[in-house]
């Protein structure tokens, strides 16, 4: 921890903005007394903070009610975070579709655009779909691009810090591919890209079905299933990024694909893809025997994926979403599966958010980043982030 001294007076001004700013987000249009009382500033300090960000567009004075006006008098000045001051923006770029939400700085959802893309589409044309769906969504919301602060991106694949696609094989042309860099170039703002896994998982501690729970695995349950995991309520990518890759688990001796897994004449599945996956589900709940078959099989290799991480991280939940989330049926054999091989079975629950979780959590991690540059005084401290 940075030790400040009397030497170091922007460093101060920033703290005190910081610890300022926080208290106005977190209160409903305080007064200064109130502001005063709630940093333990002085209040020509509180005044002069809160003058410098009314200066910036961050805060404005409140609109006082007239009830309050008529039995007071004049009442005393209140303010306002201004969460209208910018905007951010979450986007999931997927096999299927690219879609996007579009909030203010309190993170409060006030557009969404999604459009399908062709799963064989190749980086340059899906990028350009994401434009696409961006242009819309601002022009429909009547936002600049000026006015975006943060974007926060979900995608397949091991992501690297600076935004790289270090292998990713659910998309064509995507290993390798410098996302971050490319889609910089379009925002002229901090874009910030995560595995889809992990966005979701981060989107689900936030606001579905594992809010108020800090050890979590979601797990994005598909032909080839990924997971997030939360320890301690803080994302847990690993030491390169790889962290949840369960769909790599078939590789190391494990010989059977899902092609085979999902096979109703013993041959491969060719091409196999989600409709086909589906089209095998419905036969089972028919009571199609080599179906029903094949549909064990694949919630089994889901459930060895899952097990392993639950007996390494022992979670308290476990959100499973993803396409596959939808299936019926998928549920309760996951909880039966996972109590026989686990030593201590966590809780097994859907997603709450569905095929919105991705573009969720990538809009948290946006919110985040503005966060950390507008609130987190320790950051300022210490120089770090």
């Amino acid at each position: 921890m940075g030790r400040l001294t009397g030497g170091d007076p922007s460093l101060l001004r920033r703290i005190n903005s910081a610890v300022v700013l926080h208290a106005l987000r977190a209160a409903d249009s305080p007064t200064l007394t109130d502001l005063v009382q709630v940093t333990g500033l002085s209040r020509p300090t509180v005044e002069g903070v809160v003058e410098g960000l009314m200066e910036t567009g961050l805060v404005t004075e409140a609109t006082v009610d007239e009830g309050e006006a008529r039995r007071q008098g004049r009442p005393a000045r209140r303010f306002r975070f201004r969460a209208e001051a910018g905007h951010l923006l979450g986007i999931e770029i997927g096999p299927h579709r690219v879609s996007a939400l579009l909030s203010d700085l309190g993170g409060q959802v006030h557009e969404s655009a999604q459009r399908p893309v062709d799963e064989r589409a190749q980086a340059d044309e899906r990028l350009e779909r994401v434009r696409t769906v961006v242009a819309e969504l601002l022009r429909r919301a009547g936002v600049p691009r000026s006015s975006l602060r943060a974007v926060g991106v979900g995608s397949p694949g091991i992501v690297d810090a600076d935004g790289t696609v270090r292998l990713g094989t659910a998309l064509p042309g995507w290993t390798g591919l410098h996302l971050g860099e490319r889609l910089r170039r379009s925002f002229r703002c901090p874009v910030l890209v995560e595995n889809d896994a992990n966005a979701a998982a981060v989107a689900e501690h936030w606001k579905g079905a594992a809010a108020g729970s800090d050890d979590v695995v979601f797990v994005l349950a598909g032909l080839s299933p990924g997971a997030g995991a939360l320890i301690g309520g803080r994302l847990h990518r690993g030491f390169g990024g790889a962290a949840g890759e369960i769909g790599a688990l078939h590789l190391l001796g494990r010989e059977v694909t899902p092609e085979k897994l999902l096979s109703t004449t013993g041959k491969p599945v060719h091409p196999l893809d989600e409709a086909q996956v589906a089209e095998v589900f419905a036969l089972a709940r028919e009571g199609d025997p080599q179906a029903k078959d094949a549909m064990d099989r694949f919630l089994q290799r889901l459930v060895h994926d899952v097990a392993a991480l639950v007996l390494a991280l022992d979670p308290e939940l476990v959100v499973i979403g993803g396409w596959a989330a939808e299936l019926a049926g998928i549920l309760d054999p996951l909880r039966d599966e996972l109590a026989r091989y686990c030593l201590r079975p966590p809780q097994v629950t859907l997603s709450a958010l569905g095929e919105a979780a991705v573009a969720t959590g990538a809009l948290r991690l946006a919110l985040d980043h503005v966060e950390g540059e507008l609130f987190a005084v320790e950051s300022t401290v210490t120089g770090r982030r």
